[in-house]
Protein backbone atom coordinates (compact mmCIF):
# COMPACT_ATOMS: atom_id res chain seq x y z
CA UNK A 1 0.00 0.00 0.00
CA UNK A 2 1.03 3.41 -0.54
CA UNK A 3 1.72 5.96 1.97
CA UNK A 4 -1.24 7.84 -0.41
CA UNK A 5 -3.11 5.05 0.68
CA UNK A 6 -2.11 4.70 3.96
CA UNK A 7 -2.84 8.63 4.74
CA UNK A 8 -6.34 9.23 6.65
CA UNK A 9 -7.93 12.59 7.25
CA UNK A 10 -9.56 14.35 10.47
CA UNK A 11 -8.50 11.84 12.41
CA UNK A 12 -9.13 12.08 16.21
CA UNK A 13 -6.30 12.64 18.23
CA UNK A 14 -7.46 13.30 22.02
CA UNK A 15 -7.28 9.38 22.72
CA UNK A 16 -3.94 8.92 21.30
CA UNK A 17 -2.58 11.14 24.03
CA UNK A 18 -2.78 10.59 28.13
CA UNK A 19 -4.60 14.04 28.51
CA UNK A 20 -7.25 13.10 26.42
CA UNK A 21 -7.23 16.30 25.34
CA UNK A 22 -7.31 17.73 21.49
CA UNK A 23 -8.56 17.81 18.18
CA UNK A 24 -8.18 16.01 15.18
CA UNK A 25 -5.35 15.60 12.64
CA UNK A 26 -6.05 17.32 9.35
CA UNK A 27 -3.50 14.43 7.89
CA UNK A 28 -2.37 11.48 10.08
CA UNK A 29 -0.44 8.17 9.44
CA UNK A 30 1.31 5.33 11.16
CA UNK A 31 4.48 4.40 9.81
CA UNK A 32 6.14 0.87 10.51
CA UNK A 33 8.89 0.98 8.41
CA UNK A 34 11.69 3.05 7.48
CA UNK A 35 10.32 3.32 3.77
CA UNK A 36 6.78 4.62 5.11
CA UNK A 37 8.76 7.32 7.06
CA UNK A 38 10.81 8.29 4.32
CA UNK A 39 7.36 8.15 2.16
CA UNK A 40 5.40 10.56 4.47
CA UNK A 41 8.39 12.69 4.73
CA UNK A 42 8.49 13.27 1.32
CA UNK A 43 4.52 13.21 1.10
CA UNK A 44 4.34 16.33 3.77
CA UNK A 45 7.13 18.46 1.85
CA UNK A 46 5.36 17.87 -1.83
CA UNK A 47 2.10 18.85 -0.09
CA UNK A 48 3.39 21.54 1.48
CA UNK A 49 1.64 20.37 4.36
CA UNK A 50 3.78 20.95 8.36
CA UNK A 51 5.09 17.37 10.00
CA UNK A 52 4.47 16.42 13.50
CA UNK A 53 5.95 13.85 15.14
CA UNK A 54 3.82 12.19 17.75
CA UNK A 55 5.01 8.87 20.14
CA UNK A 56 3.36 7.71 22.91
CA UNK A 57 0.75 10.91 23.73
CA UNK A 58 2.07 11.82 26.82
CA UNK A 59 4.20 15.23 27.86
CA UNK A 60 1.96 16.84 24.36
CA UNK A 61 -1.31 18.94 24.45
CA UNK A 62 -2.61 18.95 21.24
CA UNK A 63 -4.61 22.34 20.21
CA UNK A 64 -8.76 22.52 20.56
CA UNK A 65 -8.97 22.88 17.34
CA UNK A 66 -6.19 20.03 16.43
CA UNK A 67 -3.39 20.20 14.35
CA UNK A 68 -3.34 21.51 10.45
CA UNK A 69 -0.68 19.29 9.00
CA UNK A 70 0.54 15.61 8.81
CA UNK A 71 0.83 13.59 11.75
CA UNK A 72 3.16 10.93 11.83
CA UNK A 73 2.51 8.59 14.58
CA UNK A 74 5.79 6.16 15.03
CA UNK A 75 4.81 2.39 15.23
CA UNK A 76 8.70 0.42 15.04
CA UNK A 77 7.63 -1.31 18.48
CA UNK A 78 10.57 -3.73 17.93
CA UNK A 79 12.27 -4.93 21.23
CA UNK A 80 15.17 -7.16 21.13
CA UNK A 81 17.73 -8.38 23.54
CA UNK A 82 21.05 -9.34 21.97
CA UNK A 83 23.68 -9.54 25.50
CA UNK A 84 23.46 -6.86 27.53
CA UNK A 85 21.75 -4.65 24.88
CA UNK A 86 18.63 -3.87 24.31
CA UNK A 87 17.72 -2.61 19.95
CA UNK A 88 14.40 -0.87 20.37
CA UNK A 89 12.03 0.94 17.97
CA UNK A 90 11.56 4.14 18.95
CA UNK A 91 7.32 3.33 19.06
CA UNK A 92 8.20 0.70 21.57
CA UNK A 93 6.89 1.19 25.22
CA UNK A 94 9.44 2.09 27.53
CA UNK A 95 7.75 0.07 30.58
CA UNK A 96 7.56 -3.30 27.69
CA UNK A 97 11.20 -2.69 27.36
CA UNK A 98 11.81 -2.52 30.82
CA UNK A 99 9.95 -5.32 31.23
CA UNK A 100 11.95 -7.19 28.71
CA UNK A 101 15.51 -6.17 30.16
CA UNK A 102 13.90 -6.84 33.73
CA UNK A 103 13.18 -10.89 32.61
CA UNK A 104 16.98 -10.96 31.33
CA UNK A 105 18.30 -9.99 34.57
CA UNK A 106 19.58 -6.29 33.36
CA UNK A 107 19.09 -3.44 35.45
CA UNK A 108 19.28 0.38 34.13
CA UNK A 109 15.54 0.75 33.06
CA UNK A 110 13.40 0.29 36.63
CA UNK A 111 13.24 3.64 37.20
CA UNK A 112 10.66 3.86 33.95
CA UNK A 113 8.00 0.88 35.16
CA UNK A 114 4.17 2.60 35.18
CA UNK A 115 5.18 5.88 33.43
CA UNK A 116 2.14 6.22 30.80
CA UNK A 117 2.23 6.57 27.66
CA UNK A 118 6.24 6.97 27.69
CA UNK A 119 7.57 5.26 24.64
CA UNK A 120 11.71 4.83 23.73
CA UNK A 121 11.92 7.52 20.94
CA UNK A 122 10.06 9.85 23.21
CA UNK A 123 11.93 9.00 26.58
CA UNK A 124 15.23 10.07 24.38
CA UNK A 125 14.05 12.76 23.22
CA UNK A 126 13.26 14.33 26.80
CA UNK A 127 15.93 12.64 28.46
CA UNK A 128 13.43 11.59 30.65
CA UNK A 129 14.67 10.73 34.46
CA UNK A 130 13.69 9.42 37.83
CA UNK A 131 14.86 8.31 41.12
CA UNK A 132 18.85 9.93 39.94
CA UNK A 133 18.58 7.85 36.49
CA UNK A 134 18.35 8.93 33.25
CA UNK A 135 17.60 7.82 29.52
CA UNK A 136 21.16 9.35 28.86
CA UNK A 137 22.84 7.28 31.12
CA UNK A 138 22.17 3.57 28.80
CA UNK A 139 21.89 5.14 25.27
CA UNK A 140 24.37 3.51 23.45
CA UNK A 141 23.15 4.73 20.06
CA UNK A 142 20.25 6.41 18.57
CA UNK A 143 19.49 5.63 14.24
CA UNK A 144 17.08 8.92 13.22
CA UNK A 145 15.45 9.98 10.03
CA UNK A 146 16.83 13.34 8.74
CA UNK A 147 13.75 15.07 7.82
CA UNK A 148 15.77 17.79 5.55
CA UNK A 149 18.15 15.55 3.90
CA UNK A 150 15.96 12.62 3.62
CA UNK A 151 18.47 10.49 4.81
CA UNK A 152 19.14 8.14 8.09
CA UNK A 153 22.11 8.50 10.30
CA UNK A 154 23.19 6.61 13.30
CA UNK A 155 24.06 8.81 16.00
CA UNK A 156 26.43 8.27 19.41
CA UNK A 157 25.42 8.75 22.90
CA UNK A 158 27.39 12.63 22.65
CA UNK A 159 26.01 13.23 19.70
CA UNK A 160 22.81 13.36 21.09
CA UNK A 161 23.69 16.32 23.08
CA UNK A 162 21.48 14.87 26.48
CA UNK A 163 21.16 17.87 29.53
CA UNK A 164 18.64 18.04 32.03
CA UNK A 165 14.86 17.29 30.29
CA UNK A 166 16.91 18.07 27.05
CA UNK A 167 18.38 16.85 23.93
CA UNK A 168 19.50 17.64 20.19
CA UNK A 169 16.17 15.96 19.14
CA UNK A 170 14.44 18.61 20.98
CA UNK A 171 16.25 21.82 18.98
CA UNK A 172 16.41 19.99 15.37
CA UNK A 173 13.14 18.92 14.59
CA UNK A 174 14.13 17.81 11.59
CA UNK A 175 16.00 14.99 13.44
CA UNK A 176 13.30 11.72 13.74
CA UNK A 177 14.14 9.08 15.60
CA UNK A 178 13.19 5.79 14.69
CA UNK A 179 15.34 3.45 16.78
CA UNK A 180 18.27 2.47 19.56
CA UNK A 181 20.73 0.46 21.30
CA UNK A 182 20.28 0.90 24.90
CA UNK A 183 23.24 -0.64 27.05
CA UNK A 184 22.30 -2.24 30.34
CA UNK A 185 24.30 -4.06 33.03
CA UNK A 186 23.45 -7.77 34.54
CA UNK A 187 22.31 -7.44 38.45
CA UNK A 188 20.95 -9.41 40.98
CA UNK A 189 17.30 -10.32 40.62
CA UNK A 190 16.56 -9.10 44.21
CA UNK A 191 18.03 -5.51 43.54
CA UNK A 192 15.90 -5.34 40.36
CA UNK A 193 13.00 -6.45 41.95
CA UNK A 194 13.48 -3.94 44.89
CA UNK A 195 13.92 -0.81 42.48
CA UNK A 196 10.90 -2.08 40.62
CA UNK A 197 8.96 -1.82 43.58
CA UNK A 198 10.55 1.26 44.34
CA UNK A 199 8.84 2.70 41.31
CA UNK A 200 5.99 1.40 41.18
CA UNK A 201 4.88 2.43 44.96
CA UNK A 202 6.14 5.89 44.33
CA UNK A 203 3.78 6.38 41.40
CA UNK A 204 0.78 4.49 42.53
CA UNK A 205 1.40 7.08 45.94
CA UNK A 206 2.28 10.02 43.68
CA UNK A 207 0.95 9.92 40.14
CA UNK A 208 -3.15 11.14 39.81
CA UNK A 209 -5.29 8.20 38.58
CA UNK A 210 -7.23 10.90 36.45
CA UNK A 211 -5.60 11.74 32.35
CA UNK A 212 -2.66 14.04 32.44
CA UNK A 213 0.40 14.91 30.62
CA UNK A 214 2.74 13.73 33.32
CA UNK A 215 5.29 16.50 35.28
CA UNK A 216 3.86 19.97 33.34
CA UNK A 217 6.72 22.25 34.80
CA UNK A 218 10.77 21.54 34.90
CA UNK A 219 12.83 20.77 38.17
CA UNK A 220 14.10 24.43 39.29
CA UNK A 221 17.68 24.42 40.07
CA UNK A 222 18.62 25.44 43.45
CA UNK A 223 20.83 27.98 42.51
CA UNK A 224 17.89 30.07 40.32
CA UNK A 225 16.25 29.72 43.33
CA UNK A 226 18.96 31.20 45.64
CA UNK A 227 19.59 33.95 43.94
CA UNK A 228 16.04 35.11 43.00
CA UNK A 229 14.76 34.62 46.03
CA UNK A 230 17.53 33.39 49.07
CA UNK A 231 13.84 33.09 51.57
CA UNK A 232 12.62 30.43 49.70
CA UNK A 233 15.74 28.55 48.94
CA UNK A 234 16.10 28.19 53.13
CA UNK A 235 12.64 27.01 53.66
CA UNK A 236 13.28 24.41 50.59
CA UNK A 237 15.78 23.00 52.57
CA UNK A 238 14.49 22.82 55.57
CA UNK A 239 11.64 20.70 53.70
CA UNK A 240 13.94 18.30 51.90
CA UNK A 241 16.27 16.66 53.97
CA UNK A 242 18.75 15.18 51.36
CA UNK A 243 21.61 16.84 49.04
CA UNK A 244 19.85 18.24 46.09
CA UNK A 245 20.73 20.43 42.76
CA UNK A 246 17.63 20.74 41.53
CA UNK A 247 13.69 21.48 43.12
CA UNK A 248 10.61 19.72 42.40
CA UNK A 249 7.95 22.26 40.33
CA UNK A 250 5.53 20.52 42.35
CA UNK A 251 6.97 21.48 46.25
CA UNK A 252 6.95 24.88 45.09
CA UNK A 253 3.07 25.13 43.79
CA UNK A 254 2.48 23.14 46.74
CA UNK A 255 4.11 25.90 49.06
CA UNK A 256 1.61 27.99 47.51
CA UNK A 257 -1.58 25.59 48.43
CA UNK A 258 -2.91 25.80 44.96
CA UNK A 259 -3.04 21.84 44.76
CA UNK A 260 -6.78 21.28 43.80
CA UNK A 261 -7.19 24.49 42.03
CA UNK A 262 -9.43 24.62 38.95
CA UNK A 263 -10.06 26.00 35.83
CA UNK A 264 -12.61 24.52 33.53
CA UNK A 265 -11.99 21.14 33.42
CA UNK A 266 -8.02 21.42 34.59
CA UNK A 267 -7.44 20.64 37.42
CA UNK A 268 -4.04 20.74 39.78
CA UNK A 269 -3.44 17.48 41.04
CA UNK A 270 -4.27 16.48 44.38
CA UNK A 271 -1.57 13.93 44.66
CA UNK A 272 0.95 15.51 42.72
CA UNK A 273 1.23 19.23 42.45
CA UNK A 274 3.31 19.41 39.14
CA UNK A 275 0.65 17.51 37.82
CA UNK A 276 -2.69 19.13 35.85
CA UNK A 277 -5.85 16.32 35.50
CA UNK A 278 -8.38 16.18 33.25
CA UNK A 279 -11.77 16.19 35.46
CA UNK A 280 -13.22 14.85 32.14
CA UNK A 281 -14.37 17.68 30.04
CA UNK A 282 -11.11 19.92 30.16
CA UNK A 283 -10.00 22.02 26.67
CA UNK A 284 -6.55 22.47 25.92
CA UNK A 285 -7.65 26.03 26.59
CA UNK A 286 -8.55 25.24 30.01
CA UNK A 287 -4.53 23.98 30.48
CA UNK A 288 -3.48 26.28 28.90
CA UNK A 289 -4.78 28.75 31.18
CA UNK A 290 -4.24 27.00 34.56
CA UNK A 291 -0.40 26.66 33.65
CA UNK A 292 -0.62 30.85 32.57
CA UNK A 293 -2.08 30.94 36.16
CA UNK A 294 0.17 28.95 38.11
CA UNK A 295 3.46 30.35 36.54
CA UNK A 296 2.07 34.35 37.40
CA UNK A 297 1.28 32.87 41.31
CA UNK A 298 4.95 31.44 41.80
CA UNK A 299 6.28 34.45 39.66
CA UNK A 300 4.48 36.84 41.86
CA UNK A 301 4.89 35.37 45.05
CA UNK A 302 8.17 33.84 44.80
CA UNK A 303 9.88 35.99 41.98
CA UNK A 304 10.44 32.34 40.07
CA UNK A 305 10.12 31.80 36.78
CA UNK A 306 8.64 28.37 35.69
CA UNK A 307 9.46 26.15 32.66
CA UNK A 308 6.96 24.17 30.88
CA UNK A 309 7.93 20.65 30.21
CA UNK A 310 4.81 20.16 28.43
CA UNK A 311 4.64 20.20 24.46
CA UNK A 312 2.20 22.29 22.51
CA UNK A 313 1.08 20.76 19.42
CA UNK A 314 -1.00 22.92 17.04
CA UNK A 315 -0.70 26.11 18.78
Amino acid sequence: MSIEQKIKQNIPLASLTTFKIGGPAKFFVEVKSKEELSDAVEWAKTNKEKLFILAGGSNILINDNGINGLVVKIANNDLRVKGERIECGAGASLSAAASLAIGKNLTGLEWSIGIPGATVGGAIKGNAEAFGAATADIVETVEIFNAKKLKFKTLSNRDCGFGYRASIFKERDEYIIWSAVLRLKKENPDIIQELVKQSIDFRQQKYPKLPSAGSVFKNIPIKVIERQNPVLAEEVRQKLSSPFENVGAGLIIDMLGLKGKTIGGAKISLEHANHIVNTGKATAGDVVMLISYIKQQVRDKFGIQLNEEVRYFGF
